[in-house]
């Protein structure tokens, strides 16, 4: 439709995978889930509920009928008893012990739990993936230097692979977020009106075990370990912030190294993927914009600031629950889920191909290494019988003189030249370019590289060794 507000993050850049477990049928197809494991641990712990009848919700488990719910909510103004009606109608023989004992929380809020797990599992995968393409850019690059920036000035160098080391770093950060988040998610379970499981002691005739039991076989059937110890008629709205705030943290990452591409693109020295037929600019021809990373970087923002949303909501929920939550819960928590997804993509596609221009990248650091170097040439002049204090304030002098040059005058970098021609350093201009080897300033960059990549990047990938790399497409 194209007169109706569409959310970009659905209609340009998220995934199919991921947009399908936002989806009305994801979450329908889970509320009816969960409809047939409460009925299954209902017979199971003694209720008289049939197996006859638990088969009648099995067979229309996937079959929707959308049309009943819509005109039954229409009427009562409740999606949760229309949906229990329009099962009913489905399965006439069961319709009497659909929903027994439990609130709307209980298909609402499991299913939510279960829908941000499995969205989890999908941000970890891609999470993976664009650790391995930028590993592998890393180690290829593990040896070119370059020069390094601190204040965004030249600075003592590094190289192109050791910096790709620390946008990995930040990813296996968040990959350990999402790993232990995974792990502590946990399902509302059975609870009641307020978290009493009043509704059940009464159906169970005061077992207080079996209203125990009830969560542990709820959780099993659904594939979770176990269910939250006590909550009120809603899990603690502290778990979606406590999800938002990992994808926040992938924010955080992707932007950085966003940011980075775009400065060195800025450079010529590196730059994301472009296409043949790819148009930077509506009126410049020439121009190749970083439209990928800038993208990255604007819907980072997004999801930094939409982490606010749940912690406010979770800040302020009274007592065991207000419903104040409902409408922003349906916005945060997908949207975030989108963006992050566009973003991975994102990541996955620019790591993937991005290009280094070695003699760019040569030539910038080149034109600074002289700077670089003055304290190697202090120390071996020191060695040779100079002072080091009068040498130190003959390099400070040479040093600015150069630096006025280039500034000022545009011209190329002369120090060398200025040091070889002052005999208080007794050396020539041929010993001096010997001294100007661009591996000798980057320390242990190569090394550090390599040390990072098979010991910490190996070991955080090892449980994933069986998954494959994700391969993401950018279509706009």
């Amino acid at each position: 439709m194209r007169d109706t507000y569409e959310s970009p993050l659905s209609s340009r850049y998220a995934d199919k995978e991921m947009k399908y477990l936002f989806s009305p049928d994801m979450k329908f197809r889970t509320w009816r889930r969960l409809w047939i494991a409460l009925a299954e641990s209902e017979h199971e712990l003694g209720l008289n509920i049939t197996q006859e009848q638990i088969d009648e919700l099995k067979a229309h488990a996937d079959d929707i009928n959308y049309e009943v719910a819509e005109e039954r909510e229409k009427l009562v103004r409740h999606d949760v008893m229309s949906h229990v009606y329009a099962y009913g109608v489905q399965c006439p023989n069961a319709k009497g012990i659909i929903h027994l004992g439990a609130t709307s929380c209980y298909v609402g809020d499991n299913t939510d739990v279960i829908i941000m797990t499995e969205a989890l599992k999908i941000v970890e995968k891609k999470l993976v993936s664009a650790i391995r393409q930028l590993s592998a850019f890393s180690e290829k690059y593990k040896s070119l230097p370059t020069l390094a920036f601190t204040h965004f000035q030249p600075a003592q160098p590094t190289t192109v692979g050791k910096r790709a080391t620390l946008w990995i770093q930040d990813l296996l950060m968040d990959l350990e977020d999402v790993r232990y988040v995974l792990s502590g998610m946990k399902l509302l379970g059975c609870k009641g009106t307020t978290g009493t499981q009043a509704s059940f002691l009464e159906l169970f005739d005061g077992d207080h075990e079996k209203c125990k039991q009830i969560d542990r076989l709820i959780a099993k059937k659904m594939g979770y370990d176990d269910c939250f110890a006590v909550s009120g008629q809603t899990y603690s709205r502290k778990l979606d912030s406590r999800v938002l705030n990992v994808l926040a943290g992938i924010a955080q990452s992707a932007s950085k190294f966003s940011n980075d591409i775009r400065l060195l693109q800025h450079l010529k020295e590196v730059e994301e993927p472009f296409e043949k037929n790819q148009i930077g600019s509506s009126a410049m021809a020439y121009k190749r914009n970083p439209m990928r990373s800038e993208r990255m970087g604007s819907l980072s923002r997004y999801v930094m600031v939409d982490v606010l949303n749940p912690y406010i909501t979770a800040a302020t929920q009274w007592f065991e629950r207000t419903l104040d939550d409902s409408a922003n819960k349906r916005l945060s928590v997908p949207e975030a889920f989108l963006a992050v997804d566009a973003i991975l993509n994102l990541y996955i596609n620019v790591s993937d191909g991005l290009v280094v221009y070695d003699k760019v990248v040569t030539a910038h650091l080149k034109r600074e290494l002289p700077f670089m170097a003055t304290e190697n040439i202090m120390m071996d002049a020191v060695k040779r019988g100079g002072n080091r204090q009068e040498l130190h304030e003959r390099i400070r002098t040479h040093s600015m003189a150069a630096s006025k040059r280039i500034k000022e005058d545009g011209e190329e970098n002369d120090l060398l030249q200025r040091i070889a021609a002052d005999p208080a350093f007794g050396v020539t201009l041929e010993e001096l370019e010997a001294i100007l080897v661009p591996e000798k300033y980057v320390g242990r960059a190569p090394e550090q590289t390599e040390d990072f990549l098979k010991e910490t990047v190996a070991a955080a990938l090892a449980p994933y060794e069986a998954m494959e790399t994700e391969k993401a497409e950018i279509n706009l």
